[in-house]
């Protein structure tokens, strides 16, 4: 394992960095944190670090050496890779026999697996195909005891009691730190087309969007581009159309003819389709601003429109785009006031959740907000008493990412 000091810009501490190379090494690390009472930042190549609450600690355990495809059976549609393994060799590996990821997993070019089960975030094929943690099938972990462990297995159906894959997707590392990862793969669309309705408001969008979802035309993305975000002022309902060539051209013609009426319509080929929905999954409307602070908010798709009515209304000036059909909203704030530093409206976003049982996180903002906001959803009491019980069995002397996902956990 390397080790090595190098100052972190925090004015605080030099950070010591333990650079993995194998999952030994892994186990010792977090075992020396353990006994020695010093927490450890979880990372891969830190393009994630960004998302949570900062965590400000002296020791960073660094996984990126940790990389490499443990084993890819096409055939049976498995991959095993090690946690830090370069997402963008992932997606080669399996571009080569036309197989992908079918959650879709956000900005595949820099990022580690690790980190993106660590976090959890699903593309615009989530409704279609499912979350991130529907595709993980197996993990190999090391606790915050030190200790090695498995979950799941490496089959498409295996059957291994509490579903532990499932538990850990999404926990931003504050649990275990994972070595090891096996995913689901599914054959890559023969064909890609989008069809899209122009000038369309956000609550009509919603409407066309339930009634298209709900039909045979199977589409693997619905999202809304309000008129505020669009270069031309035209707002823009796309859906996505994949699969073979005769099928998908059924399938937009039926939704064409149905929709027509709604607006003037575009259809994009395969490669202007992948653009666009690679930057409906980056997020790219909002990259240019990357001072402002930007939600990511959750919620039953048939009150997006609602929900996003509220906002806008409460927040004059934000910008928006509506995903899963408007069941995910991308809210970007106006720039920064005073109350927008200090805790990014984060009491407001939330009050406009009231009665949806939607949730909203933050995922772009300065360390200073994230360090004293709610970034995550708070949790009900009997919920975050559940939170505390699973970190102490997993973590007791909370030794990895402490206060990440919340302050006390």
């Amino acid at each position: 394992m390397r080790l090595c000091d190098r100052a972190r810009d925090q004015g605080r501490f030099n950070v010591t960095t333990f650079a993995p190379t194998r999952e030994q090494e892994v186990i010792e690390a977090v075992r020396w944190a353990t006994a020695a009472g010093e927490p450890l930042e979880v990372i891969g190549t830190g393009t994630r670090r960004g998302l949570g609450r900062p965590v400000s600690v002296p020791h960073v355990l660094d996984l990126s050496a940790l990389s490499g495809i443990v084993s890819y059976e096409p055939a049976e549609l498995v991959l095993t890779a090690w946690a830090g393994t370069p997402l963008a060799e992932i997606t080669s590996a399996l571009a080569e026999h036309r197989q992908h990821l079918a959650f879709e997993p956000l900005s595949d070019v820099e990022g580690t697996l690790g980190g993106v089960v660590a976090t959890g975030l699903s593309g615009p094929r989530r409704p279609k195909a499912g979350a991130v943690r529907d595709h993980v099938l197996g993990i190999a972990a090391v606790s915050g005891r030190g200790e090695s462990f498995v979950g799941g297995g490496k089959v498409v159906k295996n059957v291994t009691g509490y579903d532990i894959p499932k538990l850990m997707t999404g926990s931003y590392g504050t649990l275990a730190v994972f070595t090891e990862i096996t995913l689901k793969v599914l054959p890559a669309p023969e064909d890609v087309r989008t069809l899209i309705i122009h000038g369309v408001a956000a609550r009509e969008a919603v409407r066309l969007t339930t009634t298209v979802l709900q039909s045979a035309a199977e589409v693997s993305g619905a999202c809304h581009v309000p008129a505020s975000v669009v270069a031309d002022g035209t707002s823009q309902t796309a859906y996505r159309f994949e699969g073979v060539g005769p099928s998908v051209e059924f399938r937009l013609a039926r939704v064409r003819d149905a929709l027509g009426g709604s607006g003037p319509v575009t259809v994009l080929e395969r490669d202007e389709s992948v653009s666009f929905w690679r930057s409906i999954r980056d997020v790219t409307p909002f990259a240019g601003a990357a001072e402002r602070m930007v939600w990511r908010i959750s919620v039953p798709p048939a009150e997006g429109a609602s929900v996003l009515e509220r906002l806008e209304r409460a927040i004059p000036g934000a910008h928006a785009l509506l995903d899963w059909g408007g069941g995910l909203i991308w809210f970007q704030l106006p720039e920064a006031d005073e109350s927008m530093a200090r805790d990014a409206r984060a009491a407001v976003v939330r009050a406009a959740l009231t009665g949806t049982q939607g949730h909203a996180t933050l995922v772009r903002a300065p360390a200073s907000v994230r360090e004293t906001a709610q970034v995550f959803q708070p949790q009900a009491a009997g919920l975050a008493a559940l939170s505390k019980r699973v970190k102490a069995q997993f973590d007791p002397r909370r030794v990895l990412n402490p206060g990440r996902m919340y302050a006390d956990v």
